[in-house]
């Protein structure tokens, strides 16, 4: 059985793009399995792809390599999905954020492949009930008051 959080995850990962919200749900995970470092490389992954999206290389370069030091360890199939993949395609990252100044590179979403069929089932039903979040944030927001106003 999977996480519901890591479920929602690969929802909002690969569904909806919305790496922001991504990072939300994988860190409560990520703390409530004592920093199991598989989680820790997933949320970097989509740190990454947030940051680069938002014209941030230098915080994304940082995530990629990070993301890739500790996802390169593991199975090529771990937690249900194409890990092998998923660390080949952050490491192409790696490569042209790089030498981004001289080269750029575009942009471009990342998709996890699932393997496990029981992972698939749970994920296309949580697909289901799992609202997007519209429009996505770009930023992390302070909390409001009552009043409507940031403290």
């Amino acid at each position: 059985m999977y996480e519901r959080l890591y479920v929602a995850f690969l929802v909002y990962f690969n569904r909806d793009r919305d790496y922001f919200e991504c990072h939300e749900v994988l860190e409560e995970l990520w703390l409530d399995t004592d920093k199991d470092p598989r989680y820790k490389g997933l949320l970097q992954a989509a740190v990454a792809l947030f940051h680069f999206r938002n014209d941030n290389i230098r915080g994304g370069l940082k995530m990629f390599r990070s993301a890739v030091n500790r996802l390169e360890g593991y199975a090529e199939d771990e937690l249900g999905i194409r890990m092998g993949k998923l660390v080949d395609e952050m490491r192409e990252y790696v490569r042209g954020l790089s030498g981004y100044e001289q080269h750029p590179i575009p942009y471009r979403d990342l998709t996890i492949d699932i393997v496990d069929p029981e992972l698939q089932k749970a994920v296309d039903e949580a697909w289901r009930h799992i609202r997007p979040n519209v429009p996505q944030r770009r930023k992390p927001e302070r909390p409001r008051t009552k009043q409507g106003l940031s403290s």
